[in-house]
């Protein structure tokens, strides 16, 4: 499974239903779930993001078939980004010539 970090903002319709949002959090989680993608953290943030997620998948498809889905419903916009551990990233830094 890879990891990926996911940023999130509220659209004007998500601030709006702020109260909302933890309950939004389950039902994004449970979606995640039946893509086969564990979320392991979830953070509201101040500053540049209103959220930050943490979450493994088990592919690209389904994480992006994921924030997309949840980016459809009209409450939040999303970038994604892929994270690597520093075993990973040992692994790909003894592929460099």
């Amino acid at each position: 499974m890879a990891t990926y970090i996911v940023l999130v903002n509220f659209t004007d319709q998500g601030i709006r239903n702020i109260k909302q949002t933890t309950e939004r959090a389950k039902a994004v989680t449970a979606a995640a779930q039946r893509l086969g993608i564990k979320v392991n953290d979830i953070y509201w943030t101040m500053g540049m993001c209103d959220v930050v997620l943490v979450a493994d998948a088990p592919n690209d498809e389904a994480i992006t078939a994921w924030t997309l889905g949840a980016g459809s419903l009209g409450n939040i916009r999303t970038q994604t980004m892929r994270a690597f551990s520093a075993d990973e990233l040992n692994k790909i830094l003894a592929k460099i010539p």
